[in-house]
């Protein structure tokens, strides 16, 4: 663990939508600049112009924010070393573009796409893995000089070594070594002027300092060409990290973000912001994906604080970590018992608002400590609670009904227990129950059927808050009105 104060980097392509792999390298990125009151920077890497859609860097940056992650640079908030898009640093890549076309590390290449494309299929006939073929690796530097001068169109390649070997140091695998025989001349400026990620990352990284690269395993096949770029240049090495993969719930594959439709239909999502709108709170989510990949328990619970505390780059682990929904709802619920009364209704509110309810602030606090224990997430509050808000309640005349009991003894149960309730000046918790229960004891009937019919009638479903709790909420004059209406109903049936 360092105890310098450290630049790291989150680096997301506005190509789609932020994904918990996302969310994971972010969330380590914050933890190791807080630990050691170093620097969070958000950069956007947008130069594959072809992908990008349209909103994607705004449900970036909003969802870091929801999950607490504030950033110390990037695009909406400037810093010392911006910009912080890459569209719009193309000169400094260009400026490093010819640096290592000068020095003989990259070349011009004028080969057309159809060219390509044949020689492709020539190697793949020849069952060799598809490479470019060094023809314009072989040109002479002031022949494409003045084929560029010339305006011929042309992108640039990065000449990797074709000899020995490489190696390299991934703080969480050890050294890694790759045979350069192996390599493919990628391409680093495409024919528009713009970057391909390896220089562009690789430029903005050594600019603005980064002394920490931490990403995702996908990168580690592209990882030698980003060392040979940076030694190339002759910058310093960051610190390189790639985070194990996410398997799926199963553990076999890969989790693509291609299945989170599947996960989305049974009340799950691999995306920040369906996570949000499921009801989950950030405080859950962030502590499960932390688990992802750290060295800790597995069932620890933690605040952001906390983590910050207790995080220890070293204690990371290469091992693919298997997606277990089951444990963010754990943590989920957790975390929600964990909020203040006031704090976990201003977060309810929004649901119940969104699904049409006019919602009172006093009854809303009331309500909420006979829900909280239930709450999985904040939309569990709807089924539990929303009926709090309605006007009326329309029971199904077949749940009035309580087991064992035909509709009209159901009738005279409801019968006994409204003269109760209407004897007592107040229905609360205190006054009721113990009547209730007097009567219960007296007439051989179960609590199951008396307070069943009961909560159906004051509620209009078969599952609530505790019965006397809410009565005394919704109101005596309430409460009676409903349970005379459901004694109609049933003498009806």
């Amino acid at each position: 663990m360092t105890d310098s104060p450290v630049r790291v980097r989150f680096a997301p392509s506005p190509t789609g939508r932020m994904h918990l792999g996302g969310a994971r390298t972010a969330l380590y990125c914050y933890l190791l600049a807080r630990r050691t009151g170093g620097t969070f920077i958000l950069r956007i890497e947008d130069t594959d112009r072809k992908r990008f859609v349209e909103g994607a860097e705004q449900e970036l940056m909003d969802g870091l924010r929801w999950l607490g992650l504030e950033y110390d640079e990037g695009p909406d908030i400037g810093g010392p070393y911006g910009p912080y898009r890459q569209t719009e640093r193309q000169e400094t890549y260009q400026k490093w573009t010819r640096e290592l076309v000068e020095s003989g590390h990259a070349y011009y290449c004028f080969c057309t796409s159809d060219r390509l494309e044949k020689v492709r299929q020539e190697q793949q006939q020849q069952k060799l893995t598809p490479r470019y073929d060094g023809t314009c690796r072989r040109l002479d530097p002031d022949e494409a000089r003045r084929r560029v001068a010339a305006g011929e169109k042309h992108v640039v390649r990065f000449k990797m070594p074709h000899e020995g070997q490489t190696k390299a140091v991934d703080l969480m695998r050890g050294e890694i070594t790759w045979d350069n025989k192996e390599f493919d001349d990628s391409i680093i400026l495409k024919s528009d002027g713009l970057p391909t990620y390896y220089l562009a990352a690789m430029v903005d990284d050594y600019e603005m300092k980064i002394t920490h690269v931490i990403r995702g395993s996908e990168w580690l096949s592209t990882f030698p060409l980003h060392v040979n770029i940076v030694r190339a240049l002759g910058w310093p090495e960051p610190v390189w990290m790639h985070l194990s993969i996410f398997l799926k719930p199963s553990g076999k594959g890969k989790m693509s973000k291609r299945e989170a439709g599947t996960a989305l239909s049974d009340g799950h999502s691999t995306f920040v912001t369906d996570l949000q709108n499921l009801g989950y709170i950030p405080e859950g989510v962030l502590n499960w994906i932390v688990l992802m990949g750290w060295g800790v328990a597995e069932d620890d619970v933690m605040n952001l604080d906390q983590m910050v505390q207790r995080f220890d780059i070293n204690h990371l682990t290469a091992s693919p970590a298997a997606i277990n929904f089951a444990k963010l709802d754990h943590f989920n619920g957790t975390h929600i018992r964990l909020l203040t009364i006031e704090e976990l209704a201003g977060r309810t509110k929004p649901f119940f608002e969104k699904a049409g309810y006019a919602v009172d602030d006093a009854k809303l606090l009331r309500i909420i400590p006979l829900i909280r224990e239930r709450l999985v997430t904040l939309d569990d509050c709807l089924p539990f609670a929303g009926w709090f808000f309605h006007e009326t309640v329309e029971p199904i005349p077949a749940e009035l009904a309580a087991k064992g009991l035909t509709p009209a003894q159901s009738a005279e149960v409801a019968r006994k227990a409204c003269q109760i309730l209407e004897s007592l000046p107040e229905i609360t918790h205190v006054a009721a129950e113990g009547p209730l229960r007097q009567f219960i004891e007296e007439s051989g009937l179960s609590p199951n059927q008396v307070f069943g019919i009961l909560r159906v009638a004051v509620t209009g479903q078969t599952v609530s808050p505790p019965l006397f709790e809410s009565m005394e909420i919704v109101g005596r004059e309430t409460v009676l009105e409903r349970v005379r209406k459901a004694i109609e109903i049933l003498e009806k049936m």
